[in-house]
C-alpha cells in the first residue's frame, strides 16, 4: 500500500520571512526582488501572520499611491488570520483544508518554527511532475 505523500514533500522549505514593523514599500520591493507572493510576517521571532502580493495591491489601490506606502508597515496589511500545518501534516488532508477555506497557501511549521510555505504553485508544480511521471513521453508542445 502506497504512502500518502506528506506536506514536506512539496512545500518550499526555508521561507523568506518579514517583521511586522518593516515599512510596505520594502515589503513589495523585497517580494519583487525574490520573485515571491507570499511572505510570511514575525513579531519578535515569533510568527504573526501572512502578507501576499494581492493585500499590498488591495490595500495601495490601483496606482500604488492611496495611502501613501512609505507610511504603512507589515503590520497594517498582514493576515493574521493565517493556515498553519506542521511539516509532517499528510498533503491531502491540506490541500483539502485550502479548497474549503478557499485560501492560496498555508505556513508550514516545525516544532512552532516556520520551516516552509506551501501555495499553490508548489501543488501546481508537485502535481505536473506527478502526471509525468505517471504518463511519459507525450506532446510537451501541447497545450
Amino acid at each position: 500500500m502506497l504512502e500518502p505523500p506528506r506536506l514536506k514533500s512539496v512545500m518550499t522549505p526555508f521561507p523568506y520571512t518579514v517583521d511586522i514593523g518593516a515599512p510596505i514599500a520594502e515589503v513589495r520591493e523585497f517580494m519583487r526582488e525574490k520573485q515571491i507572493r507570499h511572505l510570511p510576517v514575525t513579531e519578535e521571532g515569533q510568527l504573526a501572520g501572512i502578507v501576499t502580493d494581492r493585500d499590498i495591491k488591495l490595500i495601495l489601490g490601483p496606482d500604488f499611491e492611496y495611502p501613501p506606502e512609505r507610511e504603512l508597515t507589515a503590520r497594517d496589511v498582514y493576515q493574521p488570520e493565517v493556515y498553519v500545518v506542521d511539516i509532517d501534516t499528510r498533503l491531502d488532508a491540506v490541500l483539502i483544508e485550502m479548497a474549503e477555506r478557499r485560501i492560496g497557501s498555508a505556513l508550514v511549521t516545525r516544532q512552532g518554527r516556520i520551516a516552509g510555505v506551501l501555495t499553490v504553485t508548489d501543488v501546481c508544480r508537485a502535481f505536473g511532475e506527478h502526471l509525468k511521471e505517471m504518463y511519459p513521453g507525450g506532446d510537451d508542445e501541447a497545450a
